[in-house]
């Protein structure tokens, strides 16, 4: 079936309309009708090719909210009707160790991203949520508890809530843990909501002074101007985690001296030219780690969504009609957004 989205046919070329076909739904297939579409940073660097690979006509979009309107015979976990959700990742080898572990982001095999992936589906690459419609194999569809009126708050949790909640629970964030949070963007503003939740004690850092009353309305106990050598020395040696959301190239050195022995600095951000190398004598002298984090699996993230219904936690957004992307993208490589841009699919049809 043909739907209507919005995509690029060029890195240089701007978003516009185009018809794209989703798949009739199989046995195992959930068929759901979009209704709000949050906008990732990644969603910039694949669009305009600075990752490199990106594949034409490129739909971008993997933050996915809306309705279930078919399932396949097969299907049982899903009705017409459902409220869904679809994140970064629509497949996976579903064999291997990291997937027999439910952390299909690791499959040794390569997961299948939302888009920009290839997929035996026209036109042989994945298309994401920049459109009306998505088809999705169950098993990496997500139920969504929040009420219908926070639906499109809810889309950025598929991205940035659970690339910030997964770290934090493999890290053991939790009450008597002192968390630092880098950036207070769409990443980090999650990261901030989701540490103060989880019951630690959390500081944010941030380059701007005119962001601090922000952060601490967003659950931060204490916000420290990482630019003040003062603020940031007064933290030295006492955080048992830090999580870094920044994806811009930085000194990684100022945060690990802040880590108490034992302590993990946990990069989320890819950042465009390579950190600055860190000093490794901080490392070694401390046994401090500096450590990775990807997304999530389909297991975390749907606990991170029922944890986020239970503790009424939504993304602070902003919403856009889909002829606005290209604006958006404008302002979201200025940071000029608090703290994400969320497209109200509707106006695909309009």
């Amino acid at each position: 079936m043909t739907v209507k989205a919005y995509g690029a046919y060029a890195a240089d070329k701007p978003l516009e309309p185009i018809a794209i076909a989703r798949r009739a739904p199989g046995a195992h297939d959930v068929q759901i009708e979009i209704a709000y579409c949050g906008v990732c940073h990644s969603d910039l660097h694949q669009v305009r090719s600075e990752w490199g690979g990106t594949i034409y006509p490129c739909v971008p979009g993997h933050e996915i909210v809306g309705r279930v309107s078919a399932v396949g015979d097969d299907v049982t976990r899903f009705a017409v009707g459902d409220l869904v959700g679809v994140g970064c990742m629509v497949d996976s080898c579903q064999h291997c160790a990291s997937c027999a572990d439910g952390l299909e982001q690791y499959c040794e095999n390569g997961f299948t991203g939302t888009y920009n992936f290839p997929t035996l589906d026209a036109p042989g690459h994945t298309l994401g949520g920049y459109s009306q419609r998505i088809v999705v194999d169950d098993k990496f569809v997500l139920k969504v508890t929040h009420p219908e009126a926070q639906l499109a708050a809810v889309a950025p949790l598929l991205c940035a809530g659970i690339t910030t909640w997964s770290p934090l629970r493999h890290w053991q964030v939790g009450p008597g843990k002192k968390v630092g949070i880098v950036g207070i963007g769409g990443l980090g503003h999650m990261g901030v909501k989701l540490a103060h939740a989880l019951g630690a004690q959390v500081v944010a850092f941030t380059t701007s002074e005119s962001k601090r009353a922000d952060a601490k309305a967003l659950g931060a106990d204490e916000v420290v101007v990482s630019r003040n050598a003062e603020e940031m020395a007064a933290h030295a040696g006492s955080f048992d985690f830090i999580l870094d959301t920044v994806a811009a190239s930085h000194d990684l050195d100022a945060f690990t001296a802040l880590l108490k022995r034992d302590g993990t600095l946990t990069l989320v951000g890819v950042p465009e030219h390579a950190h600055p190398s860190p000093d490794v004598s901080a490392l070694i002298f401390g046994r401090k780690a500096i450590a990775g984090s990807l997304i999530g699996g389909i297991a975390e993230t749907q606990e991170m969504l029922d944890f986020c219904a239970a503790h009424g936690i939504v993304a602070d957004i902003e919403m856009i009609r889909i002829e606005q992307i290209d604006e958006a993208y404008e302002r979201m490589q200025r940071s000029d957004v608090k703290y994400r841009f969320v497209i109200d699919n509707a106006t695909l049809a309009g």
